[in-house]
């Protein structure tokens, strides 16, 4: 196995980690083989990138077969679009190197948790194409092949996370234009990649509306959806079992959700997988 660290510049003069877990290929078993990726948003409100849902769903994703990436992203007071735009050079550096780390350039994903869902949809729909371009960004070049949303903020509107809009816009968070631009819901068209979703119906973090939002968008638009909506558990569950609970948090335990990282990979392997 490889395993790579590399530092994105912030348009801010931030700073971003790309950290890539690549499984090699054994002549023993397939010394062609090419995997899909998986480029990994975790969550924190944009006031820190959780340890939860990082290296923990990298370690999913490498058990699924599926070469994984952590993307880092720069957060408060760096504002939107600083993060989406490390995430258009991270998916540019995965496809740039996908001979070196036996990659299949066409199916590269991405998977986001709660405000990390808001830079993943924003990756995979075309909620920034304007932006990227302004950037220097060809946006269906560096578009995810498929998308994965676990407990996504995604809307700025009614049912939004207040916290996440605060410090992803700041001084703009009033501002309807930008609020539009950021609620990914109204910019899935048929650009977006086959979607996979999940969330509880007891979130009282972001409401579950967000998903369903969502959902309805990608019918509409005829984007094949696969959604799970669990009956119960907080928000924040990462994989839901011990392993990444929060310290002292016991109801970060919930059964019911833990075979989401099962029903992702059948989700990959029937999508992804040639």
């Amino acid at each position: 196995m490889q395993y790579i660290t590399k530092t994105i510049k912030g348009i801010d003069g931030s700073e971003a980690t790309l950290t890539g877990y690549i499984i090699d290929n054994s002549k023993e078993i397939d010394p062609d083989r090419r995997r899909p990726a998986v480029l990994i948003f975790p969550g924190g409100g944009f006031n820190k990138v959780t340890d939860r849902e990082a290296d923990p769903i990298a370690m999913m994703a490498v058990g699924a077969g599926v070469q994984a990436f952590v993307l880092r992203y720069s957060i408060a007071p760096s504002r939107y679009p600083v993060q989406m735009l490390e995430g258009a050079e991270a998916m540019k550096i995965i496809r740039e190197n996908a001979d070196a780390w036996h990659i299949d350039p066409e199916a590269v994903t991405v998977i986001g948790f709660s405000c990390g869902g808001q830079l993943a949809a924003s990756m995979a729909t075309i909620t920034g194409d304007d932006v990227m371009r302004e950037n220097g960004y060809d946006p269906d070049k560096v578009r995810a092949n498929g998308l994965a949303l676990g407990y996504p903020v995604l809307t700025a509107g009614k049912y939004t996370h207040a916290g996440t809009v605060d410090k992803l816009l700041g001084e703009k968070k009033t501002d309807q234009t930008m609020l539009d631009e950021i609620s990914c819901e109204k910019h899935v068209d048929a650009k977006t990649p086959t979607t996979f979703i999940w969330q509880t119906v007891t979130d009282a973090v972001v409401p579950v509306q967000n998903s369903l939002l969502f959902i309805n968008a990608c019918v509409d638009a005829g984007v094949p959806v696969e959604a799970h909506i669990f009956p119960q558990g907080p928000h924040s569950l990462s994989l839901a079992t011990a392993e990444t609970a929060a310290a002292g948090n016991a109801a970060q335990i919930e059964p019911s959700a833990q075979v989401w990282p099962n029903l992702w990979a059948a989700w990959i392997k029937r999508n992804f997988v040639k």
